[in-house]
């Protein structure tokens, strides 16, 4: 007889693991199937090969590129500095290793039922388990968040040592002379940010007409003239054609905004062109459970078209980011348990790179705005007259509000410069509260703080700047 469940999680990433957990809190009887694939584990792969091991590594990069570029000034000068790159990956990893270890542990203590293995749909009411503790379990409700897989270009598939992902470029044991990153949204500039500071020289290359293209263009400007300054070879409105392996380096053929062609020789290739979500072999269309432009289809709930059955995370589609997913799992937890609070809000989710300069943004950009009906007004504050970034010995950047003419409502916030992903909460809270620019000024931000410059850009954006 098979086991029997309230829920069947299957997948313990961001999504997975934070759905279970809260589904238990919620005095639900819960297991969660984790298979433990190529990218994923306990935790996903934003604990195992994303997020986590990245930001590790950028902090190593900030502090390499800091040295290089401030140290003398700030009165601490490198008289040697060695950078040691696989020491950077050794602690990244340790700190993966310890958030992944207290995954588990937070699933144990929450008493839900870990299951080794793939979990699949397998009829009403039934998952069935392959390739770990065979079994087949019943349950009332399924939680899909199997999550997603890099994904490359025909004639550029990965093959763990001249073309690899983002899996590879977190374990590298030695550092390319020369690498080409082919896709300049969040993944792409940070990995450039991080081997830049450790001495490689890279090439970033986006077929679009800016780095981070989905950002303000302004965004996508400020980075590239940062990058450039540092050394990185920046090629935007250039697509990738072929790629010649056998040669040494490498050569790369380009197809330029005018048509021309171009080479670029390179040791390695880095593809961060994005991800797709991991549908294949769920049982998802033999059991009513739709897809729509490669992903699982949901409501603001997280239902998918099949009765009882839930996805969230990467697999039910953008914004694929680790955050979103952890909450699309609270909101499914607590909709399967008749607790239902608010559905999911995919309008004010903050996006965040963090490369060096930062970007985060959240809500609505200026054109955006204007498209929705809105009278719009703007503001931006430079960092270069902030005073806590200039003591940072980071003046780069500016933070922009967009908001409504007629009630000086909030809808957007855009930011680059330092630890701007700190400040985009602020806003989102806001926007959730309905805030103003009025509501903004009239609490005194702490002095000196990067938090003052959302305030000065709410100044400037009610017509009233002060430091500008």
């Amino acid at each position: 007889m098979a086991e029997s469940y309230d829920v069947v999680v299957i997948g313990a990433g961001p999504a997975g693991y934070v759905c279970a957990i809260r589904a238990a809190q919620l005095g639900l009887r819960v297991a969660c199937v984790e298979a433990s694939s190529y990218e994923g584990g306990f935790g996903g792969t934003c604990l195992n090969w994303g997020c986590i091991p990245a930001k590790a590594l950028l902090e190593s990069a900030a502090l390499a590129q800091h040295l290089k570029s401030h140290g003398a000034e700030m009165g601490v000068k490198p008289v040697k500095v060695e950078y040691d790159f696989g020491a950077a990956v050794e602690r990244s990893r340790g700190i993966t290793s310890k958030l992944t270890g207290g995954v588990q542990y937070l699933l144990k203590k929450n008493d839900v039922v870990i299951v080794h293995g793939r979990g699949r749909l397998a009829g009403e009411g039934k998952v069935s388990i392959e390739g770990g503790d065979p079994a087949e379990l019943s349950t009332r409700h399924v939680v899909i968040a199997t999550g997603s897989v890099m994904k490359t270009f025909p004639g550029f598939e990965f093959d763990g040592e001249r073309v690899i992902g983002s899996r590879e470029a977190l374990g590298l044991e030695s550092l390319p002379g020369r690498l080409a990153i082919v896709g300049a949204g969040f993944v792409g500039v940070e990995f450039a940010d991080v081997f830049n500071a450790f001495g490689v020289d890279v090439t970033l290359i986006e077929a679009l007409d800016s780095l981070v293209p989905l950002e303000d263009p302004e965004i996508g400007k400020t980075l590239e003239r940062s990058f450039k300054k540092r050394g990185i070879q920046v090629r935007t409105k250039t697509k990738v054609k072929e790629l010649d392996r056998d040669a040494t380096p490498m050569i790369l053929t380009l197809e330029n905004a005018d048509g021309s062609e171009g080479i670029e020789k390179t040791d390695l290739v880095l593809m961060a062109v994005g991800r797709r979500a991991v549908t294949e072999d769920l049982g998802l269309e033999d059991n009513g459970v739709a897809l729509e432009n490669g992903f699982v289809k949901v409501d603001e709930w997280c239902r998918t078209t099949a009765e009882g059955v839930y996805a969230i995370g990467d697999v039910a589609g953008p914004p694929m980011l680790a955050h979103v997913g952890s909450h699309e799992g609270i909101v499914a937890a607590e909709h399967i348990a008749g607790e239902a609070r608010h559905p999911v809000r995919y309008d004010n989710v903050p996006s965040v790179g963090y490369c060096h300069p930062e970007i985060a943004s959240i809500g609505l950009g200026e054109e955006a705005a204007r498209e929705a009906g809105y009278e719009v007004i703007t503001g931006k504050y430079p960092l270069s007259a902030h005073g806590r970034a200039l003591t940072a010995g980071a003046p780069e950047g500016f933070v922009k509000l967009v908001a409504d003419a007629r009630y000086g409502e909030v809808l957007g916030a855009h930011m680059i410069g330092h630890n701007v992903s700190e400040l985009v909460a602020e806003v989102g809270l806001g926007r959730e509260l309905e805030t103003t620019l009025d509501e903004i000024v009239a609490h005194a931000h702490a002095h000196p703080s990067m938090s003052e410059a959302v305030m000065e850009a709410a100044f400037a954006t009610l017509g009233r700047a002060i430091h500008i």
